[in-house]
Parts: structure tokens; C-alpha cells; sequence
């Protein structure tokens, strides 16, 4: 297959692109892949450490005010569809496959205007502005939430789930241990991980309440983001810090490490919520409330109403809830297991394969 992957901005559109096409590569090794980005998001750094060719192109989004900045968006808009058309011409791919940003949204109408096979990764609850323009255009459109399908034009959606399960659960049988920490792999251990930027609401709630996490009997890795290390450091100087708690800048390879959790406490974007279920974590979701439409509330709220998670909204988030629903959790094996349960009957670990499956579809409908 030759496949054109567009997505960009974040890691939550990068990421689920790099597992699928890791798992295209493992089941059809003769796969040529060449993705097309921004200049300024993070693929730049991501997609060529993953030995993927990118291709960069100039973005930006819509400001929601009135702004002259809106007009120079529709130019670079226009300027970047010519400009995929040539990589299209060139590439020549089977199929597209966008995961959002305002790149993808160049990219996949260029080539649904080309009579290309088009699909769209949708990875939240709440579908994003360039998916919702796309969707009137693409073949194919792939969820990974029930509440994001009302939201698409009938006909066109599968239920895959978010290709980095999959990516995930492969890593199971991970040979990590916890004493690379100064930690013991025979006590459950709560994992805080705010994302890899951080969270300072987050990240001043866990100093807060690092003197009860000092007396618990289970165990907790405090994530704090590299760039916000040194600031809880500082936050941290004159508390006494037992045996049993680690705070660290970052957390690397978390796939390795997530099997090895008993429970984690993060926000809740859609990445996460793909981990989590896929390897059936109880979770407390602290959704952000910088992102667009609250999409992470309403990814949290699918999780909550399975009793798979709890949820400790911002405004809400203080040492005292967070240690209630911590000890709730940790101290309570059973409670774990059930909750370890419903959140594996929501993953989807074969989400990848799901998804290689609808590029296929799209590349079978067109050539009928």
C-alpha cells in the first residue's frame, strides 16, 4: 500500500498515525508511507524520529474573533491544497488517511478533488472543526468514540477505536521495573502524569499532598513535564519526600510502563483513553479545560458512566479530593479489578487492524 497520512499540531493527531503505520508496515512490509505536516507543529521533530518522510507545509487556524489574521488563513488554506496537490501527483497513494489539524484538512480535500481514497481518523467524543469539514467530502470516516458517530453524515462511520491500544497492548509483556525508579514492583503503584508539557493545576494539587502520599503504604510516580520540573522542585524544597513517592521531569516510553500501574491519574485526552482501556487501568481524569468544545469532559464522561474512571473536574481538583479518590482506589483491590474490567470492555486493542481494514475498504469502493 501507499498510503499519505495528514495530521499535525498535537501529539493526540500524531501519535494514533504513527501506530497505525507502524501496524500497516508489521502486516504489509512492502507499505511506502509519506506524511504531510505543518512547519511549526510537533510532527516536525515526532515523525522523522520514527524514520517516517515528512513533507511540511504553512498553517494556520481560524481565529474566533473577527481578525484580519482569517483572511491570511484562507490564503495559506488555498496556497496548501495546491501544494498537496503536487505531493499527491507525485506520491501518488492508494489512499489518504487524515487524524486532524488544520493540515489535513488541505491535504484530504486535495485529494478527495483528485478522486483519491479518503479517510478520516476521528480520535475524540467531540469531532473537530477540519474532521466536520472533511466529512462531507472523504470515503471513509473512522471513530473512536460511540458519541462522536451522530455527529458525521450517516453511512460513511466505523467504530475502530484509537490505532495506539493497539500499539500499546503489545507492549504487555514489557520487562520494566519499577527499582529503575528507587520504587518495588510488589506495591501498587499510582502513576500522575499531567501530560509531557505538565499541568500546574495538577502539578501544585500533588505538592499539596506529596505529606499524604508520604504515609500511604502503596506507592506514587509524580510526572511533573520537563519544562515545569524545576519549578515543583522549588515548590518542594522544605517538604520531606518518603521512600515510597518519586517525582521525576518525564516518564518515558509509557507504553512499557502503563502495564506495570495499578492506576493513574492524567487528563483525559484521547490517547490516553485509548492506553487505558486497552490495558483495563482505573483511572482518575482530570479533563482540561483549555481544549476546544470540553471534548475532554465528555471523553472522561464515557469512561465515568462505565464506572471505568472517576472524574476530578479543575475547578474541583485540590489535595483534599485528590487524595479521597487516590486512597478510594489504591487501598481497594477489589474495587480496581472491577473497575479494571469495565475499562477493558470499553478499549479496543485491534484498533489498528480496524482501521487498516477501512483504507482498504476505500481503495476496494473505488476501484469497483
Amino acid at each position: 500500500m501507499r498510503l499519505l497520512v495528514s495530521g499535525g499540531g498535537t501529539g493526540g493527531h500524531i501519535y494514533p498515525a504513527l501506530a497505525l503505520i507502524e501496524r500497516l508496515k508489521q502486516v504489509e512490509p512492502g507499505t511506502e508511507v509519506l506524511y504531510v505536516g505543518t512547519t511549526r507543529g510537533l510532527e516536525n521533530k515526532i515523525v522523522p524520529d520514527a524514520g517516517i518522510k515528512l513533507e511540511t507545509m504553512k498553517m494556520q487556524g481560524f481565529k474566533r474573533s473577527l481578525s484580519l489574521e482569517n483572511f491570511k488563513t484562507i490564503y495559506l488554506f488555498l496556497k496548501s491544497v495546491h501544494h498537496a496537490k503536487s505531493i499527491i501527483r507525485d506520491f501518488k497513494p492508494d489512499v489518504v488517511l487524515g487524524t486532524g489539524g488544520y493540515v489535513s484538512g488541505a491535504v484530504l480535500y486535495a485529494a478527495a478533488k483528485h478522486h483519491i481514497p479518503t479517510v478520516i481518523h476521528e480520535q475524540n467524543s467531540v469531532v473537530g472543526v477540519t474532521n466536520k469539514f472533511l466529512s462531507r467530502y472523504v470515503d471513509e470516516i473512522a471513530i473512536a468514540f460511540a458519541a462522536a458517530r451522530s455527529q458525521f453524515p450517516k453511512g460513511k462511520v466505523t467504530m475502530v477505536g484509537n490505532p495506539r491500544a493497539q500499539q500499546v497492548v503489545s507492549q504487555t509483556d514489557s520487562q520494566f521495573s519499577w527499582t529503575s525508579y528507587g520504587l518495588k514492583d510488589d506495591v501498587p503503584t499510582l502513576m500522575i502524569f499531567g501530560g509531557s508539557q505538565g499541568a500546574p493545576k495538577i502539578n501544585k494539587t500533588v505538592v499539596d499532598a506529596i505529606p499524604q502520599f508520604n504515609e500511604r503504604e502503596y506507592q506514587v510516580i509524580f510526572a511533573t513535564g520537563q519544562k515545569r520540573y524545576d519549578q515543583v522542585k522549588e515548590l518542594l524544597k522544605d517538604v520531606q519526600i518518603a521512600d515510597n513517592v518519586k517525582v521525576v521531569p518525564y516518564i518515558k516510553d509509557m507504553p512499557a510502563k502503563m502495564p506495570k500501574v495499578a492506576a493513574l491519574v492524567s487528563r483525559a485526552g484521547a490517547t490516553t483513553i485509548a492506553e487505558v482501556t486497552a490495558l483495563g487501568v482505573p483511572t482518575i481524569l482530570i479533563p482540561s479545560p483549555y481544549v476546544t468544545a470540553n471534548h475532554q469532559v465528555k471523553n472522561a464522561q464515557a469512561l465515568v458512566r462505565k464506572n471505568a474512571a472517576v472524574m476530578i473536574t479543575e475547578d474541583n481538583l485540590d489535595a483534599r479530593s485528590l487524595m479521597v479518590q487516590a486512597d478510594k482506589i489504591m487501598e481497594n483491590a477489589d474495587l480496581r479489578n472491577e473497575m479494571a474490567a469495565a475499562s477493558r470492555k470499553l478499549g479496543k486493542p485491534d484498533a489498528a487492524d480496524h482501521l487498516i481494514k477501512v483504507l482498504h475498504k476505500a481503495i476496494n469502493d473505488h476501484q469497483k
